[in-house]
Formats: structure tokens, sequence, C-alpha cells
């Protein structure tokens, strides 16, 4: 039976580091305290993120911190819930835990689907042009409604996200102008490319969270929904690769 345990992210201010081997001896004190499930830490903006099981004291995360006085922690932002207790096989079933999801997916197909036929044949071209700019520009309005608690989510997973923080708070803005781009029909070869480029790297995220079996929010939809990191993550990341190398093909 496979559950997804509510979890808390808290956000802290950390002085003291000056590089990232001081972030990565920074992550592995903090990860060694009960029920942190991951923590991501960042020199150059001075601060840590931690993602733990339960709400844990800043005192706790001091006590860690205790013997290298050099590095002062400050919680800067409240620990909230990003994730609820989620059983898939007994209190939810697949439709319940991706209905958003689905019903996104469903309606983008058909739109696409209806404006790609005319003169009675269907274009493939037109529905995977219309299909990508949907995509994109439907997700990155989720995403867009709450820029900070989607890059938070973001960092947890992808692996640039993780060390510049300014990526997860920049990425629905690249979502944003690659579906203008295939609205537009703007320079198919550039805006194909940096598709395959954009989702494949942060498909590589994905694949690490699932091979390491974390339970984690899905940031797809950004802070709305709590939809749990599974292969359906995936299989949207490498669905836009896959659409974006046929483009180029055909």
């Amino acid at each position: 039976m496979e559950t997804l345990t509510r979890t808390h992210l808290s956000t802290f201010q950390l002085t003291g580091m000056t590089c990232t081997n001081c972030e990565q001896k920074i992550e592995a004190l903090l990860s060694q305290i009960p029920d942190v499930a991951s923590v991501k830490a960042n020199h150059l903006e001075n601060q840590v993120v931690m993602e733990t099981e339960r709400p844990v004291s800043l005192t706790v995360f001091e006590q860690a911190l205790a013997k290298y006085p050099k590095y002062q922690l400050a919680e800067i932002k409240p620990q909230t819930t990003i994730t609820e207790n989620i059983d898939f096989e007994t209190k939810t079933s697949f439709w319940q835990t991706y209905k958003p999801l689905l019903l996104i997916f469903a309606f983008i197909v058909g739109v696409s689907a209806i404006t790609s036929f005319h003169e009675n044949s269907f274009h493939w071209m037109t529905f995977m042009r219309t299909f990508m700019a949907g995509f994109f520009l439907v997700f990155s309005f989720f995403k867009l409604l709450n820029i900070k608690d989607f890059a938070n989510s973001y960092a947890m997973y992808d692996w640039l996200a993780m060390k510049v923080p300014a990526y997860g708070k920049l990425y629905p803005f690249i979502e944003l102008a690659l579906g203008i781009a295939f609205l537009t029909a703007f320079n198919p070869l550039f805006t194909n490319i940096a598709t395959i480029i954009v989702m494949g790297f942060s498909s590589l995220g994905v694949v690490q969270s699932l091979l390491d079996k974390k339970k984690i929010r899905c940031a797809c939809l950004g802070a709305v929904f709590n939809l749990p990191m599974s292969t359906i993550t995936l299989t949207e990341d490498l669905l836009m690769v896959a659409m974006a190398a046929g483009m180029l093909l055909m």
C-alpha cells in the first residue's frame, strides 16, 4: 500500500555559509535530524529550505548546528503543510487523486483536436502545436498563482532549482513564453529545441525523485492542488519532449 504522508515545508535564514561545501555540510547535518525528509541549502541567498514529516522546532535545528557557531538560523517563513494524507489504495482512487490533471489534459486534447480538423482532414502538426501551447499556458497559469510556494516545491526535486532558487521563480515565465511561442508559431525550430532542453532537463529531477521513492508534492500545477509525485509527472515532461522532437522531424 503506497501512502503519501503529510509533510511540512520550512524556510530559514542561515548566515555563515560561504560556498557549496558549506551547503553540503549544512544539508548533511540537518538531514540527520529525525523526521527531516529533505534539506536544500543556498549560500547565495543565505537560506535553507527543509521538508519534514511533522513540525520541528527551531531549537532542534539549532542544536544540530551547535558545533558550528558560525552558522546562525532564523525562521523567516512559518512551517506550512504541503501535502495531504493520501492512501492510494483505500482512501482515494486514481481518478480522485489526479482528477484536476486529467480534466485539464482532456480539455486541452479536446480543444486541440477540434482546431486541427478542417477540410475533412486531421492536421497532426496543428494538433501538436495547439496542444503544446495549451499545455504550457494552462500549467504556467497555475504556477503563477503562487510563485513563491511553487518555487519551494520545485526546489525539492529539480536539479537546477535546488542550486539556484531564482530558477524556480523564473520557471513559470519560461513555460508562459513557450506557450505563447507555440500559440503564435514563433520560430518553430528554436521553440521546439528550447522545449526539449527545458522539459528534458526537468525530467531528470523527477526520475531521481521516483528512484529515491520520495513522497513529495508534484509542482506541475503549482501550489493550487496537492498532487503526489509519480510517473504521471514524468510522463508529462517526456510527452512534451517527444512532441517537440516529433515536430522537428515532421
